[in-house]
């Protein structure tokens, strides 16, 4: 079994028919170098669209970039170009986006597969690169968008604070599991930053639809290619990927939010929207729904951005 799984459709969805022609549009994907990143630039590509792939090195970039011409670009044949993206350290994160924006007049497609890991240096990206997508969004024919990486875990959390750096820094130690509690912290912290960006937008008339996409449960490439080696390793993998995604479909749900027709023909339905496993609709946990904790999530991280400054 490959690394990227069959093409056959899933729930009714599939990127090759289901998404239009994006020849001439612009997208942005970060940590795209593996994964579900690396399969959001192929579906991507794969429709026509321009898509800058965010990796750390060019080693990274480059072995992804090989990987793509392997496993075929077609039927529209876009292009990808690598992004230096090291989102560790703000200064970097400020000159990928502003080396960006010195090569493109447009972005149409912002997705951020790794908001949850380093939030404050991601939004940085973001909000570099927002009023580009704004000025593209004012074209004809635009359908510009932002789709952010989250997860079910957001819904463990109860009543989480976002009021300060310490609140950030949070190691739930006194949890039955620290590492799982900071995982969905961050993810609520992605819910929660989509709902209230899509509010400041729609606010000002912005046509940009942004969502927090939870993109089911997949198999890490990583531990396919390990497993894989081992005696038996690909008909382990093969009963996994029974009951969860291989990178290929994880990334589906992500390519629905980003391009699929029928969230901008019912943008009013979608945006600010939790999107799950292939393209629908759920109600997010309670903490997430709540205005007043993604209002204190983001005056919080300008705090933050501004002593990055």
């Amino acid at each position: 079994m490959g690394i990227t799984g069959s093409s056959h459709v899933r729930a009714g969805f599939d990127p090759s028919t289901d998404i239009p022609d994006l020849t001439g549009r612009v997208a942005i994907v970060t940590g795209a170098n593996a994964g579900i990143g690396f399969n959001t630039v192929l579906h991507l590509a794969r429709r026509g669209a321009k898509v800058y792939l965010g990796a750390r090195n060019e080693a990274k970039a480059k072995a992804a970039l090989s990987r793509l011409q392997r496993e075929g670009l077609g039927p529209l044949n876009g292009e990808v170009l690598w992004l230096k993206l090291d989102l560790s350290d703000p200064r970097e994160a400020r000159k990928a986006a502003e080396w960006f924006l010195e090569k493109e007049e447009r972005l149409d497609i912002l997705g951020d597969a790794l908001l949850h890991l380093i939030l404050d240096k991601s939004v940085l990206m973001q909000s570099l690169l927002l009023p580009l997508m704004q000025e593209t969004a004012k074209l004809p024919r635009t359908d510009v968008r932002i789709v952010n990486l989250t997860s079910s875990a957001h819904k463990w959390l109860v009543n989480p604070r976002f009021d300060s750096l310490a609140s950030w820094n949070n190691t739930f130690a006194d949890s039955w599991f620290p590492k799982m509690m900071v995982y969905a912290y961050s993810k609520l912290a992605n819910v929660l930053w989509t709902k209230e960006l899509q509010r400041r937008l729609r606010a000002s008339d912005s046509p940009i639809i942004c969502t927090a996409v939870h993109p089911g449960h997949v198999l890490s490439e990583r531990n396919m290619t390990r497993v894989s080696a081992w005696p038996l390793g690909s008909y382990i993998v093969g009963l996994s990927a029974l009951a969860n995604d291989t990178p290929f479909f994880g990334a589906y749900t992500s390519v629905f939010a980003a391009a699929s027709p029928i969230v901008r023909d019912e943008a009013g339905k979608w945006e600010g929207g939790y999107v799950v496993p292939y393209g629908r609709l759920e109600e997010c946990g309670p903490e997430g729904a709540r205005e007043d904790l993604a209002r204190e999530l983001w005056e919080t991280t300008e705090k933050i951005l501004d002593g990055i400054s």
